[in-house]
This record gives structure tokens, C-alpha cells and sequence, in this order.
């Protein structure tokens, strides 16, 4: 996910009681074991992998407290999907074919699945029934799919559906689709593959890919694998991911797509209306990936593309292995929110080539992947840039520690979910304190050095997974020389494994934004808006200027900002969701329209949890909040649904 993102919370949806046919008795649900902190496995030398691969499926982490899997026993190594697209029945029907590498010549295969309806299971050739049965169902984790297998048994093929409300997929119209045709889209992280892929669905799994998708002729298919930038008349697409990814990593889109190419190894899909102005608006990429790959190594997964999908869209975007998923809200006109792109490229080395081993070590993602993004925007934009972010990041992470409480556990960066959704631990805390302690080891030890040591921990362990244990263990043996002293020095445990921020945390500066914080201080004390200096400011001078400026403002000057600075007519929406954050604070009537055009046109749940939990603080703003969701619910995503039905008590 990227750091404009950050909190993407992909929440359960009601329980899905999968009843089936070809089962017998249930399963009962094995209770995820607490995951603590282990004494980490002996870390290897530190040589650099083959990007060919050798793939290491497993890693020696905790088991994963999200997943019914046993891949200690026996895992998926490779995924065979064959599945037809039915856009009026909502639905992907097919087979699952997974390829059983039986490490301990157990008797069963354990699956993770959520809302499927499993017709037939077979093995091998496909002419052999198994036995079959589905566990109890659990709100978080769905169902455990327990398969009969023989030591010898090398394929498990699995045929079923998906059901129209699959959590993961999003079944658009055309008219919510912004196209004369409909359109689908996956969203897979966190624990979301299973419910359109019967899975191991843990980020300690890995597993290569192949796909036959079979959509309307009229369409084209795409997913995280190698990619067609052209229609196929027959509408037949097949797929290829040679190197193994985890589940959550899995993605498939279907709409009237077009390509244009960005560069030799790169391009953006998107829909005929917005192809144009989306491969404008990301012309810097080949910039980001030559400045990424300078920083860490060769980019190893072929080619780099993007698909812009609707405003439903419930994220920034994601990660997914070279097809990045992005919201159409970073198409600005000025290129000035690309830093989103710079997020999801950093991904390429820090998630997808080395992953967290569970969602308790999610920080090993993404506080990564924010120091990346940051170092690659430095590296083509200039240090000023990289500092408002920095500066952007600080104050996001201000908030959420007061959110949370700064003693919470939910403030640590290694932390404990069993139990709980995984996506509770998805929001600032992870990106922000992760990307800080990172910068706070490189101003000790030297950017020099760092950097080695990134590089060398990228090629070590790519295509592997990683816990916070293991991670802490390498990084004091091969940044510190083994020297706990200078551990001790640098609060390195605490960072980890304590709440709050270590006294040891640098703070960030932004030269950039001292006449921002003068404009404040200005018009805070009485000044006309129309007095302000405004020339040469980017998204984040303005995205800093309404941050900082007092809550709440009155009515007068409200208005005297929005006359001036035309705030609720703004096309960019990062400057848009914040003004109308101070519109619902200061209860400014006349911008309500405004509020209301932009709660019902843009489903990216970043945008609608601020405004709407702001909303539900006094009971004239609640009401209007749920008159405004009755009518903008049926387009959002079930991520963002499930989100604002918890914040307004939505009972339908």
C-alpha cells in the first residue's frame, strides 16, 4: 500500500456460512496458536540470491495466527487457475488446481477459504475424488477446507464458485464504472485471497502462478503476472507468474482497458476516458524505477505497470507484482501526488521480494516501503521534496499515537493480532514509526552504510519471508557488528517491541515549509487570506498549510479561504478531503454541496474514515452523514463499506 494510503483497513464482511454438498462431518476450526516474539533461527550468510530462484516457501516464523494452513506439513508451491467472468451473476466459476509439495507425508492438505461454494474436489488428473470437508466458520478467517490426500498426491484440483458478495472482488456497472462496459477488480491483501482462491492465504506461503480467464470478448483481462496490452478476440486470457509470490498478491482485473506504454519496461492500463491522461500524469516513472533500482539492486520481476481503476477504488493502491492497482484520485493534472507510484515501485523490493512472514510483522512491509518511497522521491524530485514528505509523515504519525493512545500495544511495531482482524495493525504506526526508526538508524550509522546493509538484506533474503525477531537479530549481527552496546544506544528493542516513540527518534525539518507556517501564524492573527504569499507552493505546502491552521476555524474565515484559495472546487484530492475535514469541523453549511459531491463520487477509504468518523461526533452531523452514505454506499468497495457501517452503526 503506499504512504498517501496508509490506512486501508480491508475489514471482514458478515459471516459466510458455506454449507456444501460434498462435504461430510465439519471441521472444527484449529484456533490460531499466540504469536510471540521467538528466539530467531540463525540468520544466513549474507550472499546475494539468484534472481532465478531457488524459492524458499516457508520461512522459520511463528505460525501465522490468520491462516487454517499447515505449510509446515504440507504447502502450495504453484497455482493452476482456470475461471470464467459472469458479470450479471457476479461470479468466478472454475478450478483451482495447487500443486502440493508434501514436506512431512501427512494425509491432509489444509486450505483457507472464505464464502466459497466448493462443488468437487479432485486429485491429480482429475479423475480421482477426494475427500473433503469445510470447518466451522469463523468472522475473520472463514473456513478451513481440509483435503484427503496420499504422501504421493501431487495436485489438488478444487472446482468452485465465488459468491456475489466476495469481500475481495468488486462487480462494477458502467455507469459506476465510468464506462460503456462493467468492470471487476480484486483486492487480495490481507486475508482477503480466500475468498476467490481456495489458498494457503498466509504471507509465509509462496507459490508461483499460472491462469486461463475467460471474460466477454469485449473485455481484457490483466493480473499480477505477465501481461497482454492488447484485446484477444476470443476473450481467452492466459496468465504467467514465474516467481512466487505470497496469496495476498493475487489480482485480477476485467474492464474495457487500454495500454499505453511509459517507457521500455513500463506502461499504465487504464479506461479509454482516462488512458491519455494517466500515462501523462506517470511519465516520471522509468525516472523512479532507474532511481530505485540505483539505491537497492535490479528490479527483478520483468516489467513495471500500472492500472488506474474507478473512484470505488478503496485504496492508494497496491502492490500487486508488476501491476501496480492505483485510485484514479492521484491523477492531479501536475504530477504532484505521484509519490504514490514511488510507494508502490519501493514495494517491489521491500513486500514483494522480501515479505512480512505474518501480518503481526506487517511494519517489515510497509515502514520499509515508506523509507524507500522517500529515498526514490529524493533521488528525482531533490532533498526539499523528501523533507515535506518526512515532515507530512511526522504529523500523520502525531495523530495516530494520539488516536491510539501513546502507551497502546497498537503503537509497537511488532505487534500481537491473533484473534483480531489483521488489518488493525495496517495504519500509521507501520508506515510512519517503521520509516522513522529506518531514518533514525541511517543519521547514526551513516547513509553510506545503510544503504550497504539495505542492499545486502534485499538480496539475501529475496523471494523469502522475514519476522521482526529475525530482522532485529540480522540487523544488529550485520549493521552493528554485533555490538550491543550501540544496540542499547539506538533503542533498537524498544522500537520493535514498545509502545510510544523511543527518546532516540530524529525529527524531521522541512525548510520548504517555514513561510507555510508563517501564512499560519498570519492568518491565524487576523490576516485576509487574500494577503497570504502563495507563490511556488506544491500539494504539500497546502496539505501542510490546513493541517497546522486552528481547529475550528470560524465561519468568516471559512469563507474567506474558500473565496480566495476556491478549496471546494479543487480537482486535487488530497487538498480537497482535507479542507472538507475543516468544512466539517468548523460546520461550514456553505460547502456542504461539496462534501456531499465528494462523499458520493470517491470511495478511497483514506478520504471517507477521517470525514466520516468526524461526522459522527454530534448528532446534526451523523444524520447527515448516514443521509449521504445511503445514497453513496451501493459504490463503494466492501473494504470502505464495512468501514463507515461500523462508524455510523449502518443496519441497512
Amino acid at each position: 500500500m503506499n504512504t498517501t494510503t496508509k490506512l486501508y483497513a480491508a475489514p471482514a464482511l458478515a459471516l459466510l456460512l458455506a454449507a456444501c454438498s460434498g462435504s461430510t462431518q465439519p471441521v472444527p476450526p484449529r484456533t490460531p496458536a499466540k504469536v510471540t516474539a521467538k528466539a530467531p533461527a540463525p540468520i544466513p550468510p549474507a550472499s546475494p540470491a539468484d534472481p532465478a530462484q531457488t524459492v524458499k516457501v516457508v520461512s522459520e516464523s511463528p505460525q501465522d495466527p490468520h491462516s487454517y494452513a499447515r505449510p509446515q506439513e504440507a504447502t502450495v508451491d504453484h497455482l493452476k487457475l482456470d475461471l470464467s467472468v459472469d458479470f450479471q451473476a457476479r461470479r468466478l466459476t472454475g478450478r483451482a488446481s495447487l500443486r502440493v509439495k508434501n514436506r512431512l507425508g501427512v494425509d491432509h492438505l489444509i486450505l483457507d477459504t472464505r464464502g466459497l461454494d466448493v462443488q468437487r474436489v479432485t486429485l491429480d488428473d482429475g479423475k480421482a475424488e477426494a475427500k473433503w470437508t469445510l470447518g466451522t466458520a469463523d468472522k475473520f478467517l472463514g473456513q478451513a477446507l481440509d483435503v484427503q490426500i496420499a504422501p504421493g498426491t501431487a495436485w489438488v484440483n478444487v472446482d468452485y464458485s465465488t459468491r456475489p458478495e466476495a469481500a475481495a472482488l468488486q462487480w462494477l456497472t458502467p455507469a459506476q464504472a465510468g464506462s460503456p462496459s462493467p468492470l471487476l477488480f480484486t483486492q487480495s491483501e490481507a486475508i482477503l485471497a480466500r475468498t476467490w482462491v481456495p489458498c494457503q492465504d498466509s504471507p509465509g506461503v509462496r507459490m508461483t502462478y499460472e491462469a486461463t480467464i475467460r471474460t466477454p470478448p469485449s473485455l481484457m483481462a490483466v493480473m499480477s503476472a505477465e501481461n497482454p496490452t492488447k484485446k484477444s478476440a476470443d476473450g481467452i486470457y492466459r496468465f504467467r507468474m514465474p516467481n512466487a509470490i505470497p496469496s495476498y498478491l493475487l489480482a485480477l482485473a476485467v474492464g474495457d482497458l487500454e495500454f499505453r506504454p511509459l517507457g521500455t519496461n513500463s506502461g499504465v492500463y487504464a479506461l479509454p476516458s482516462v488512458v491519455e491522461r494517466a500515462a501523462w500524469e506517470l511519465a516520471d516513472t522509468p525516472k523512479m524505477i532507474a532511481a530505485a533500482e540505483a539505491l537497492y539492486g535490479p528490479y527483478k520481476w520483468g516489467r513495471y505497470d500500472i492500472l488506474i481503476l474507478p473512484a470505488s477504488y478503496p485504496y492508494g493502491g497496491m502492490e500487486n507484482p508488476r501491476l501496480t492497482f492505483a485510485t484514479p484520485t492521484i491523477l492531479a493534472g501536475d504530477r504532484s501526488l505521484v509519490s504514490l507510484v514511488a510507494h508502490e515501485l519501493a514495494h517491489s523490493w521491500s513486500g514483494n521480494l522480501v515479505t512480512n512472514a505474518t501480518w503481526n510483522d506487517f511494519w517489515l512491509n510497509e515502514g520499509f516501503t515508506t523509507y524507500f518511497e522517500g529515498r526514490i522521491m529524493e533521488a528525482v524530485y531533490g532533498r526539499p521534496y523528501f523533507d515535506m514528505l518526512a515532515v507530512l509523515g511526522r504529523q500523520d504519525l502525531a495523530e495516530a499515537f494520539q488516536e491510539l493512545g501513546s502507551t497502546s500495544p497498537d503503537t509497537q511495531l511488532y505487534l500481537n493480532l491473533a484473534g483480531r482482524d489483521p488489518d488493525e495493525g495496517t495504519g500509521d504506526v507501520a508506515y510512519e514509526k517503521g520509516a522513522l526508526f529506518l531514518r533514525t538508524l541511517e543519521a547514526s550509522v551513516g547513509r553510506e552504510k545503510f544503504d550497504r546493509f539495505l542492499r545486502t538484506y534485499f538480496d539475501t533474503f529475496a523471494f523469502q519471508s522475514m519476522d521482526s525477531a529475525r530482522f532485529v537479530q540480522y540487523l544488529k549481527q550485520n549493521l552493528l557488528g554485533g555490538d550491543e552496546a550501540q544496540a542499547k544506544n539506538l533503542q533498537i528493542d524498544a522500537w520493535v517491541y514498545s509502545p510510544g516513540l523511543p527518546t532516540n527518534a530524529i525529527e524531521p525539518h522541512s525548510e520548504a515549509f517555514v513561510p507555510v507556517d508563517q501564512a499560519v501564524k498570519s492568518f491565524a492573527g487576523g490576516a485576509p487570506a487574500s494577503q497570504i504569499s502563495t507563490t511556488g507552493w506544491t500539494t504539500h505546502h497546502w496539505l501542510h498549510f490546513l493541517e497546522t491552521l486552528p481547529t475550528p476555524l470560524d465561519r468568516a474565515k471559512m469563507a474567506d479561504l474558500d473565496a480566495t484559495f476556491h478549496f471546494s472546487d479543487s480537482g486535487n484530492s488530497e487538498i480537497l478531503s482535507a479542507w472538507l475535514m475543516k468544512v466539517v469541523q468548523g460546520k461550514y453549511e456553505p460547502a456542504y454541496p461539496a462534501l456531499e459531491r465528494f462523499l458520493t463520487t470517491v470511495g478511497r477509504r483514506k478520504y471517507l474514515k477521517p470525514i466520516y468518523t468526524e461526522l459522527a461526533k454530534t448528532p446534526e452531523g451523523a444524520e447527515m452523514g448516514l443521509r449521504i452514505y445511503e445514497k453513496a454506499r451501493p459504490g463503494y468497495h466492501s473494504v470502505s463499506q464495512v468501514t463507515v457501517d461500523q462508524i455510523l452503526g449502518w443496519r441497512g
